[in-house]
């Protein structure tokens, strides 16, 4: 059946769907507006499946503020080309207001919440990807309440914060920090609420690296006293490679071999325990002052100060409570 032009552009301006599409649409409905628009919408269902493991690492960070009450999402696809439509920038922004406005607890939430053209957000990412015949994801959503809170978004729109403080603060001070959590990506406020998950795998490694440094000295200087240059031998590789070019002779590979085995295990055989921990929890306490918040050097600070100082130094009662952040490239 023929389609009028006003009807195509009428399902358009339904949809944000393209116009041959509309038109495709109306045509397999038989000019039914709501047909024409489940059409579309299938379309989107199947481009997603299609898709479903096409990595969305272009996208849209956005953040909002209102009151006491800060969000932050992102909406993915697959190409910078289609992060710049204005339809996608459209749709992340619809997405960014109906967060704030609703506020929903969690991602599930925020999905479910219906925008202003009756469909939930959820329905609207599935029809703009039936429009680009590519791959969308609400890839993202955090909130928090607070007396104050402050937010940052790098120009680039692929990175950003925000953050929670126990009263209110300096503009300037509050967003210097939201631009610190962005830049530097502590796992924490402080040492006390860094989970305890991460500091037991950062003690782990810490364990077993401080164990292979201790060994790897002993073994070097056991290589230095025959005579041997350890970098010459430091891989099984570099030893036959060494070898071949003449900078060792198979009679030095035969006892490096020998040495790397032998005092390898007697030294690893005999670490002491209080050294080796000691030097561990050093290592911990310097994670700590690089990874959380208030440790970090304040990166807007022209004396080096902690982010704990500067903010003091401001207003010494108050203090960061949370923080969110998200970035496409992570």
């Amino acid at each position: 059946m023929a389609i009028a032009l006003a009807d195509i552009k009428k399902l358009r301006d339904m949809t944000s769907a393209g116009m041959m599409d509309c038109k495709k649409a109306l045509e397999e409905a038989e000019g039914d507006f709501k047909r024409a628009v489940e059409i579309l919408r299938e379309k989107g269902k199947s481009t997603l499946a299609k898709r479903g493991d096409n990595e969305t690492t272009q996208g849209a960070v956005l953040s909002r503020i209102s009151g006491g009450k800060a969000i932050l999402v992102c909406l993915g696809c697959e190409t910078d080309f289609v992060a710049a439509t204005p339809d996608f920038k459209k749709l992340a922004g619809a997405i960014a207001d109906a967060a704030i406005a609703e506020f929903p607890a969690d991602l599930a939430a925020l999905k479910a919440v219906k925008g202003a053209d009756g469909y939930t957000l959820d329905e609207d990412i599935t029809n703009q990807a039936g429009k680009t015949g590519e791959k969308h994801v609400l890839a993202y959503y955090a909130a928090l309440e607070a007396p104050f809170v402050s937010e940052y978004v790098h120009f680039n729109g692929k990175l950003g914060a925000i953050v929670s403080f126990n009263k209110v603060v300096p503009g300037e001070i509050a967003r210097g920090i939201a631009m610190q959590v962005a830049s530097m990506n502590p796992v924490a406020v402080d040492a006390a609420s860094v989970p305890a998950e991460v500091l037991e795998s950062e003690r782990t490694v810490a364990i077993q690296k401080t164990k292979d440094e201790q060994v790897q000295k002993a073994v070097d200087a056991a290589l230095k006293k025959v005579g041997i240059n350890p970098a010459h031998v430091d891989s099984e590789d570099h030893i036959e490679s060494n070898t071949a070019k003449g900078w060792l002779t198979p009679e030095q590979a035969a006892q490096a071999r020998q040495i790397i085995a032998e005092v390898g295990a007697a030294k690893a055989a005999s670490l002491p325990e209080q050294m080796i921990m000691g030097i561990v929890n050093g290592r911990i306490q310097k994670f700590l002052k690089e990874n959380t918040l208030e440790e970090q050097e304040y990166q807007l600070s022209d004396n080096k100060e902690t982010v704990k100082a500067a903010l003091a130094a401001v207003d010494k009662e108050a203090k960061v409570l949370a923080f969110k952040r998200f970035s496409l490239s992570d």
